[in-house]
């Protein structure tokens, strides 16, 4: 049986809560749905195999035995009551001893338990692969600027981790064999740690682009002149020319955040001109503005 990926399927992380699988499937119900495909084959096959997904990923239970046992998860209650029996053999002849797995062990030994594929001995022998390990890393977006490194304490082991400019939010990496142990030489699992970053500064960040706005006084906007405003890693000196519209757009090339991976490449920063209409004016300062409406 061949293991399908049902969180690809809905285009949803491992860590996907139960409303980001609803929104997922949804989405993609919609997509496919016969009564808008007509005659359509492909999308009559995505279909199905989005409703499956979320048959499965939808309901608590089933998910944890997926996530657990793989394409095998319909198998884990009598896997679960074979291994108790095996539990209680002598520890020599124990085929398992706990923890996960991937999908290629477990189902290699879930038939040599209900298929019989080899010796007794060389059964008990079997190698298998450690359980991966989850976690979270919060961090501020100042923080994932420049690449660093951190010390992380996971299920009690200390990993070293260097975190790359330019991780975005939610992203999610793995680090190799540095989950939990192996079984009978097998291979340690892996650790997947997914990127919380709050984002407390002034810019808003898509991809790789930043996003942010100043206020401009309207004799600048009129007549032209320099401003000084604040990027990412300081202030710098712009040229306003005259006559700038409000929620004019301007483009700092290079000014953005780094690009994940890629040293020495940065995406750009646009500002967006709100200009301040001038108050509290002064009787001289009516006259000259009615002086400037008569000549317009």
């Amino acid at each position: 049986m061949q293991f399908i990926d049902y969180y690809k399927i809905l285009g949803v992380p491992k860590t996907a809560t139960e409303a980001d699988i609803k929104k997922a499937y949804r989405k993609l119900a919609r997509k496919y749905h016969p009564d808008l495909n007509p005659g359509n084959k492909e999308a009559e096959k995505k279909f199905k195999e989005v409703n499956e997904a979320n048959e499965v990923l939808s309901n608590a239970d089933n998910r944890k035995k997926y996530d657990q046992y793989g394409k095998d998860w319909k198998h884990a209650e009598e896997f679960e009551k074979a291994r108790k029996q095996q539990s209680q053999r002598p520890k020599q002849e124990q085929a398992y001893t706990g923890g996960g797995y991937s999908e290629e062990d477990f189902s290699d030994f879930f038939e040599s338990m209900f298929g019989g594929r080899g010796s007794e001995r060389s059964r008990s022998n079997r190698a298998f692969k450690g359980q991966d390990l989850q976690a979270e890393l919060q961090l501020n977006l100042r923080d994932v600027y420049e690449s660093h490194k951190q010390i992380l304490t996971v299920h009690g082991n200390k990993i070293r981790l260097t975190i790359p400019a330019g991780v975005k939010d939610g992203q999610v990496i793995k680090i190799k064999e540095k989950g939990g142990p192996g079984f009978n030489g097998g291979p340690n699992g892996d650790l997947y740690i997914t990127f919380s970053i709050k984002n407390d500064t002034p810019f808003k960040r898509d991809n790789d682009d930043l996003y942010t706005s100043v206020n401009l006084d309207l004799y600048t906007a009129l007549l032209g002149g320099e401003l000084v405003v604040d990027t990412f890693t300081g202030k710098v000196k712009l040229k306003v020319e005259p006559e700038t519209p409000n929620e004019k757009k301007i483009r700092l090339k290079g000014k953005g955040f780094p690009v994940y991976k890629k040293e020495g490449e940065f995406g750009d920063l646009f500002i967006t001109f709100h200009i301040a209409l001038p108050n509290h004016l002064t009787e001289k300062e009516k006259q000259l503005f009615e002086e400037l409406k008569k000549l317009r």
